[in-house]
């Protein structure tokens, strides 16, 4: 009751959420409205540039925000990275699968899709937010057929195909499309704003609401998804057993992780270095599963399993709590008819395939059969110390003045006990090339000790270990490992020997028939620790066919070589870092033509009105300008005049101006004719 309440709850939220979408919509489009008709209202000097700009950030938000309801409503289109099995490609896996339908009591898949994972999962492309039955699809991945048992393999399609069960509810599918239309607006706004920066300006709003929304309605789905897949747990139990459903929860968890450590260790590293990768990589990753010196790491894996922590987010429940729930359901009761389902009877094309999508392009390197691809790698992780080995050994020589020399045309006999092989000392073909004898030359001359620590310096953080031990407390270690890496590879290039490959650590040298794996490695580290002995190293290589001046030819498929790599113009620039993919590199495209499409729409909109809006009109004077003769009423009636005639124009009467007279003036007048003197007469 409580989940179902739930429920109800998420998609009445779910469908607030749509109605916030078309909110923003409309007032998206309001905006747009009242730019354009600001830009064309009378008296403005200039258009809305804020608005416009703006309006053309929060397109590519609305846009996307819209796509991702259409989506959620819609069945989802088909994952890019699987491949798709056919009935007949593995027929095995399509009965078992339908087999599992029938006794579940469900509708079976409509396709089978494989996938690069270590996982597997269901999905119902049901239109109406999956108020509808639609097309269902399992997807299993392959890396399970390569370490899964069948019984284990067994519970896991139980499991998924008990996600389809009849206990489940519609409910639990509208929750499930609703996160996912979520979590695509949020992946939507996201990319739009990592694509262009004019979004960017205005995209943290919206994707702060939207966050706050996607988390509440996760608090209110998750209780209904985690129920489902206890429920689904208990299908499986019921048809394949409680026991083996829980070997199989633990297992996928401990396979997971050696999937994960393979890419990264393996795969990555070989494919950086020499360009090469293998043709099915899941063949590759079943050798190493099934490998001995591995069993005891996965057992601890598996063991470990319950302790990993659940993430907050994730839909399934603690695998604790699905142990301890498992554990309380009855034993299963036998199957109607025999399981003979091959985890890996399924045609090499499908691996091929799906290998060929996992890593696309032709950049991702040189393909080769996996099998010859193993042998690479154990050979590439055996010899990588040897590039370190051969820069210790020049640093030392020029450090010492003991540079070496081109050789003469016609060798020399140079007595004495520089070398360990006697008398004759043959000119090298290649004077810097890394041989046994000038290892050998800097041990006879004391120099053990500065060749140690050049050698030390080079390692990588995490190789400076020696049998458990950190290089400060056994400083000659490393050094009588490399040169007995070195004597192995040139057992490896006279074809007497060869690289086993050793997933828990360095490759193991096969020798020659009659002498045992770690022979060489005694000698070796007798010749390094103990001086003197560099003279019987070279009687036993002598006897093995080993020459000491020889260097080692180029064994690396990229044309390196133990002293370096190949020159600068023909080294392979392979890179394992991510780039942008082609739907990265379509989106980002998409977002900046939208965005730059409606800012010149809107700026050509609003300019055109702009330009087009009527000026304020002022009262003025009427001004009589031309009379034409040749226009009605013009002329005297019978004859136009020949030239239209200017009038002087004619002005309005103007009021005149009132006049103001002074009043008279009141001062007396004086007169002054009697106080002027006479003349006399």
């Amino acid at each position: 009751m409580i989940a179902a309440a739930r429920a109800l709850l998420a998609l009445a939220l779910l469908a607030v959420f749509y109605a916030l979408v078309a909110a923003m919509v409309l007032l998206w489009a309001a905006f747009l409205a009242a730019a354009l008709w600001t830009a064309g209202a009378p008296g403005v000097q200039t258009p809305p540039m804020s608005v416009i700009t703006a309006c053309a950030a929060f397109a590519p938000i609305v846009f996307g925000m819209v796509w991702a309801v259409i989506r959620t409503a819609r069945p989802a289109a088909a994952r890019e990275d699987a491949v798709t099995v056919t009935r007949r490609g593995a027929p095995e896996l399509w009965d078992t699968v339908e087999e599992l339908a029938l006794d579940i009591g469900t509708r079976p898949p409509g396709h089978i899709r494989l996938t690069a994972e270590a996982n597997a999962s269901v999905t119902e492309d049901a239109p109406l937010l999956g108020l509808a039955p639609g097309r269902r699809v399992l997807y299993l991945g392959l890396p399970l057929l390569a370490g899964l048992s069948r019984a284990e393999l067994r519970a896991v399609l139980a499991h998924e195909l008990g996600h389809f069960s009849r206990r489940h509810s519609r409910f639990g599918v509208v929750a499930h499309r609703g996160a996912a239309g979520l979590v695509a607006a949020r992946q939507a706004i996201q990319d739009a704003a990592a694509a262009n920066d004019l979004v960017r300006l205005y995209a943290g709003g919206p994707l702060l609401l939207l966050n706050l929304y996607t988390y509440v309605f996760r608090w209110l789905t998750r209780p209904v998804r985690r129920r489902q897949e206890l429920e689904a747990d208990r299908e499986a139990a019921r048809v394949a057993g409680p026991d083996a459903v829980a070997d199989a929860l633990r297992s996928t968890t401990a396979l997971d992780a050696a999937w994960q450590e393979f890419l990264a260790e393996f795969l990555a590293p070989m494919r950086r270095a020499t360009g090469r990768i293998p043709d099915d990589p899941f063949r590759a990753f079943a050798h190493m599963v099934e490998a001995p010196e591995l069993r005891e790491p996965l057992a601890a894996l598996r063991a470990r399993a319950v302790e990993r922590p659940a993430d907050p987010d994730d839909a399934h429940p603690p695998l604790a709590t699905r142990l301890e729930r498992l554990a309380r359901l009855p034993a299963a009761e036998p199957g109607t008819g025999p399981f003979s389902l091959d985890p890996l009877a399924l045609r090499p094309r499908y691996a091929v395939a799906l290998g060929r999508v996992m890593l696309p392009g032709p950049d991702a390197g040189t393909r080769v059969p996996w099998r010859d691809w193993l042998t690479e790698l154990a050979e590439h992780r055996a010899t990588r110390i040897l590039l370190p080995l051969a820069e210790a050994v020049r640093e030392v020589e020029e450090t010492e003045g003991m540079g070496r020399k081109k050789a003469n045309p016609e060798p020399k006999p140079e007595p004495g006990p520089g070398s360990a092989m006697g008398s004759v000392t043959a000119p090298a073909t290649e004077p810097d090339a890394l041989t046994v004898q000038r290892v050998l030359r800097l041990l006879d001359s004391g120099r053990r000790m500065p060749l140690a620590r050049a050698l030390n310096s080079r390692l990588p953080h995490g190789e400076r270990m020696f049998h458990g031990e950190r290089t400060e407390h056994d400083p000659l270690g490393p050094l009588a490992e490399a040169l007995a890496v070195l004597i192995g590879a040139q057992l490896v290039a006279r074809g007497t020997a060869y690289w086993a490959m050793n997933w828990t650590g360095p490759s193991i040298l096969v020798p020659p028939d009659g002498i045992a794996p770690e022979t060489i490695r005694t000698w070796s580290d007798t010749a390094v620790r103990l001086p003197g002995q560099t003279r019987q190293l070279g009687l036993h290589l002598a006897a093995l066919g080993v020459d000491e001046r020889a260097p080692l030819p180029s064994t690396d498929p990229a044309g390196g070589t133990a002293d370096g790599p190949a020159p600068a113009g023909k080294a392979r620039q392979i890179s394992i870092t991510p780039g942008i993919t082609g739907p990265a590199r379509r989106r980002i495209k998409a977002v900046g033509g939208l965005a730059l499409t409606v800012l010149l729409l809107m700026t050509g909109l609003s300019l055109a009105l702009w330009a087009n809006s009527d000026d304020p009109s002022y009262p003025r004077v009427p001004v009589t300008r031309w009379t034409d003769r040749y226009q009605p009423g013009g002329g005297t009636g019978t004859e136009p005049a020949p030239f239209p005639t200017y009038q002087q124009p004619t002005f309005p009467a103007r009021p005149t101006i009132p006049t103001f007279q002074l009043p008279p003036r009141s001062v007396p007048t004086i007169r002054i004719e009697p106080v002027i003197p006479r003349p006399a007469p």
